[in-house]
C-alpha cells in the first residue's frame, strides 16, 4: 500500500474529515426525528467503505459485462435471498440505487410516455415520484391523483376506486411519504384488477413494519414492491424492487441497461448486511419498539395541545399541524433544529401555505429507537417539542432544552468508536 493510501483522511482532506467529524458529533449529541432517517449499524457503515467500491459488475449474479465479479456475485445473490426470505417476494432486483430509481424501473417495464398513472398526491402524503409535475413521473405520464378526506384525513378509498373507474389507468401507485395510518393493499390491488390497472406498492418508509408483519403486506395483492433500504430497514441509503415471478425479466431490463448502468457493489454488500439483521429475532423487538415510541410520543404531543393530521399514527410517524400554534413548518423546523431536535416542515393535506413554509411537520421515531430511547423518552421529547415551539423565537430556551438534549444522548451513545477516534484525532 502506497503512503497516499495509508494515510488517514484527515491527513489527505482535512476539510472533509472534519465534516465527517462534525456529522458525527451532530447525530451522536442530537435528535434525529425526521421520520425517514435511521442509524446503519457499524456493521453495514463499514461494508458501504469496503473494496467493493473499486468494482464495475454491469449485469448480473453469473451474466456479467465485466471479468473478476465472482465475489460481486457473492453478495449480491446474498442480498437477493435474504430480501426474498424477509419480505417472501417471488422475484427481487436489489440493484437500484435508490427508491426513486427503483419505482423508474418498474414505470420502464410496465408503462410507455403518455399512460395515465393514479397516485397519491404529494401534498396528501404521497411522493414525488408518484406523479408529481416536476418529476419524471409527472412529465412523462399522464397523472390522476387521489388523496385523502377531509373529514378524517385518511385515504380516501371510494374517491380512489371512483377515479380509477372513470380513468382506467396503466397503473394505480400506493404507498407514502408521510402518512401516519396503515394501508390497506389488498383493496387497492383489487381495485387495480378491476379496471385492469398494474399495480405498485411503494413501501419506502414502511419496509421495516412490512418485514416483521407490524403492517399488512403488499407482496400477496400487487404486482411490483418497491422500497428504499434506509428508513425503517435500516440499511444504506438505496433500493430495492419485487415483483411477481412474470415480471421478473421485465423489471431485471428495465433497471439494467434500462435507467442504470454499473451497480453499486460496496452499497448491495451493506444491503446483504442490513437484510441479515433485519432477519433476526431482536429486528421485530426493534420495530415493535418503534410503533410504541410513535403512539407515545404521539399522545404527548397530543396532550400538549398539538393537533396531529388523522388524530394519531398506526407506525412509525406523525404529521403534526403546527398552523393550530400561529406557527409554520418552516419557523417550527428552525426552532427545533436550534434546540438539537430535527424533524422536517411538510405540508398537512389541504395546505394553504407553500411546500416551503408548510403548515405542519413529519416526525419519527425510528432513528431514537435504534439508541435505545423508550417511551419513557418520548415523554420528555414531546414536552421539549413543545416548550419550544411554544416560544419559537425565545434563543435562552433553545440554549436550555439543547443543554437537555445532550445530556439525554449522552445516555444513549451512537457510534461510541468512531466518537472516540474523532476525540483522539483532536488532540494529536
Amino acid at each position: 500500500m502506497t503512503d497516499h493510501l495509508a494515510r488517514p483522511l484527515r491527513k489527505v482532506d482535512s476539510e472533509v474529515a472534519q465534516a465527517i467529524n462534525n456529522e458525527t458529533l451532530r447525530l451522536a449529541s442530537g435528535l434525529e426525528m425526521i421520520a425517514s432517517e435511521n442509524y446503519v449499524s457499524e456493521a453495514v457503515l463499514e461494508a458501504m467503505g469496503s473494496v467493493f467500491t473499486n468494482k464495475y459488475a454491469e449485469g448480473y449474479p453469473g451474466r456479467r459485462y465485466y471479468g473478476g465479479c465472482e465475489f460481486a456475485d457473492v453478495v449480491e445473490r446474498l442480498a437477493q435471498e435474504r430480501a426474498k426470505n424477509i419480505f417472501g417476494c417471488d422475484h427481487v432486483n436489489v440493484q437500484p440505487h435508490s427508491g426513486a430509481q427503483a419505482n423508474m424501473g418498474v414505470f420502464l417495464a410496465t408503462l410507455k410516455p403518455g399512460d395515465t398513472i393514479l397516485g397519491m398526491d404529494l401534498s396528501h402524503g404521497g411522493h414525488l415520484t408518484h406523479g408529481h409535475p416536476l418529476n419524471f413521473s409527472g412529465k412523462y405520464f399522464n397523472v390522476v391523483s387521489y388523496g385523502v378526506h377531509p373529514d378524517t384525513e385518511t385515504i380516501d378509498y371510494e374517491a380512489l376506486e371512483a377515479l380509477a373507474h372513470q380513468h382506467k389507468p396503466k397503473m394505480i401507485i400506493c404507498g407514502a411519504s408521510a402518512y401516519p395510518r396503515q394501508i390497506d393493499f389488498e383493496r387497492i390491488g383489487k381495485i387495480a384488477t378491476d379496471v385492469g390497472a398494474f399495480s405498485l406498492a411503494d413501501i419506502a418508509h414502511i419496509a421495516g413494519l412490512v418485514a416483521v408483519d407490524l403492517h399488512p403486506s403488499p407482496i400477496p395483492h400487487v404486482d411490483f414492491v418497491t422500497s428504499t433500504t434506509h428508513k425503517t430497514l435500516r440499511g444504506p441509503r438505496a433500493g430495492i424492487a419485487m415483483c411477481k415471478e412474470q415480471f421478473a425479466k421485465d423489471l431485471d431490463r428495465a433497471v439494467f441497461p434500462g435507467v442504470q448502468g454499473g451497480p453499486l457493489v460496496h452499497i448491495i454488500a451493506a444491503k446483504a448486511v442490513c437484510f441479515y439483521e433485519a432477519l433476526q429475532p431482536d429486528f421485530k423487538t426493534y420495530q415493535s419498539q418503534v410503533v410504541k415510541n410513535a403512539a407515545e410520543l404521539a399522545k404527548s404531543l397530543k396532550e400538549h395541545g398539538f393537533r396531529l393530521v388523522s388524530g394519531g399514527t398506526d407506525n412509525h410517524l406523525m404529521l403534526v399541524d403546527v398552523s393550530a400554534k400561529g406557527t409554520t413548518g418552516k419557523v417550527a423546523e428552525k426552532a427545533l433544529e436550534k434546540a438539537a431536535i430535527t424533524v422536517n416542515k411538510n405540508t398537512i393535506p389541504f395546505d394553504k401555505n407553500p411546500p416551503l413554509v408548510a403548515s405542519g411537520v413529519r416526525i419519527g421515531t425510528p432513528a431514537l429507537t435504534t439508541r435505545g430511547m423508550t417511551e419513557t423518552e418520548m415523554q420528555i421529547i414531546g414536552g421539549w417539542i413543545a416548550e419550544v415551539l411554544s416560544a419559537p423565537e425565545d434563543e435562552a430556551l433553545h440554549k436550555r432544552i439543547r443543554q437537555e438534549v445532550e445530556l439525554l444522548c449522552h445516555r444513549f451513545p451512537l457510534y461510541a468508536t468512531r466518537l472516540s477516534q474523532y476525540e483522539k484525532a483532536q488532540t494529536i
